[in-house]
Formats: C-alpha cells, sequence, structure tokens
C-alpha cells in the first residue's frame, strides 16, 4: 500500500490481468514456489501477494476473491506458516523455508535457553509459559492470562509481534469471539500456536545444525536471486534484523 493524494492505494493488478493470483490455493502455490512473501507491497517491488492480486478485491468480504481472507484460510490449512514476520508486517513462509527462518531469527535458541540467558523480557516468558500446558490460544486470552492491560503489563502488540519476528509463534486460525449465546461478534481475533505444536519439534528446527548467520543468507541470496541486486539496507528494512 501507499499513499497517493492522501489516500491509501493498493497496488495490486487489475481484475483482467493474466499474471494476477485469483484464489486463496493459487496463492499457496506460489508462496511454495518462492519460498516466503511478505503479505503487502515494501520496499522491494514484486515482493507481496497485494502486488500479485486485484487490488480492487481487498476487503471486499467476499472469500472467493478477497485476498484478506485468503490469509485466513491459508493459515487456517497449517501447510503454510503465517504471522508478523517480515520487520514487524505480516506474511508467509513455505514449510521448506521455516527451518531457516527459525534458525536465523531464533539465533539458535530455543526460547527457555533465550530467556535463560537473558535475551528476552519477562513479558514474553510470560506469553510463552501458557503455551506450555495449552496447544492454542486467541489474542484476548493471552493479554488476560498473561497479565496484560490496565495495571498489569504493557505493550501487548508489541511483545506478541517480536515472538511472531523471532517465530516462537504464528498465527494459525482467526476467529470472531462469541457471546453467552454462541453468536458470533466483533472483529475477528488471532488464535495463536507454537510452530512446534503445528509442525513439530524436529521439522521446525531441521537447521539448527548450521550458524544462524547461515541461514540468513540463504534467504538473503534466494530473494536476490528472485527480485534482484536487492542493496543491505533495503533487505534489512523489509526482512527485519
Amino acid at each position: 500500500m501507499e499513499i497517493i493524494d492522501g489516500m491509501w492505494t493498493m497496488r495490486g493488478l487489475a481484475h483482467d490481468d493474466p499474471k494476477r493470483i485469483r484464489s486463496a490455493d493459487e496463492l499457496a502455490e506460489y508462496i511454495n514456489e518462492v519460498g516466503f512473501l511478505p503479505l503487502f507491497s515494501n520496499e522491494i517491488p514484486g515482493f507481496s501477494s497485494e502486488e500479485l492480486t486485484a487490488s480492487q478485491y481487498w476487503w471486499c468480504d467476499i472469500p472467493e476473491h478477497d485476498p484478506w481472507i485468503w490469509r485466513e484460510q491459508i493459515a487456517r490449512t497449517e501447510k503454510i506458516a503465517y504471522g508478523k514476520f517480515f520487520g514487524g508486517r505480516a506474511g508467509y513462509i513455505s514449510l521448506e523455508w521455516l527451518p531457516y527462518f527459525v534458525n536465523w531469527r531464533r539465533d539458535g535458541y530455543d526460547f527457555d535457553s533465550l530467556f535463560e540467558d537473558g535475551k528476552a523480557q519477562h513479558r514474553s516468558k510470560k506469553i510463552m509459559d501458557l503455551f506450555l500446558t495449552r496447544d492454542r490460544l486467541f489474542s484476548y486470552e493471552i493479554k488476560k492470562l498473561a497479565g496484560f492491560g490496565k495495571n498489569g503489563e504493557k505493550n501487548f502488540p508489541g511483545v506478541i509481534t517480536k515472538l511472531q519476528e523471532q517465530i516462537y509463534l504464528v498465527s494459525c486460525d482467526f476467529q470472531r469471539r462469541r457471546n453467552a449465546k454462541g453468536e458470533p461478534y466483533g472483529m475477528t481475533t488471532t488464535l495463536y500456536a507454537t510452530p512446534e505444536s503445528i509442525w513439530g519439534y524436529d521439522t521446525v528446527t531441521a537447521a539448527y545444525s548450521e550458524e544462524p548467520e547461515q541461514s540468513k543468507q540463504r534467504i538473503v541470496e534466494h530473494i536476490r536471486k528472485l527480485y534482484g541486486n536487492v542493496d543491505d539496507k533495503t533487505m534489512e528494512k523489509v526482512l527485519g534484523k
């Protein structure tokens, strides 16, 4: 997205463009082909689902056409990882590339070891401890159980985003809350899980045998192979540190 004449404008394709992706299945196939893909446009031209889909269908609320809804459908299949993986911004990672992102972003640490070495905040630990006894938790449940909110821990959005950037958590579904009668209401809320609970520890940590910097370079070189000679500053801005 970009601001043109004071208004947010999508960088997508026209409805009749033969190159546009037309369904969640086509998008999933493309993600598995290229390996990983941010949701929205960024400093690397062509490196987003936004630029591959029809601008007019975003937030149209028609499941067959809306790329915003496709992200829910793709996350729900658990065949591709989805979360805020790219500099705090949302995107997809194929299961083939997930171990390399995990190794790089975690710096080779499981969360407990990261905390023990003083490299994680207590607020992050309060969240991750919840997943020792639960496989999945909604955002509002995490916030309440971990003690965030008025007179409690601060910056829940920032902490939960950081845990996704480090790939200790992923988004695996989006659902609306339900009232006492079981009726849905309000906006959708994110369901979180650890990648290990979905794909297994051995799969997720398969790249732990190599240095984190080597995993990072795999990712950087892959982007340059697909999108040209992206400079280091732009790469860092898009991928995050």
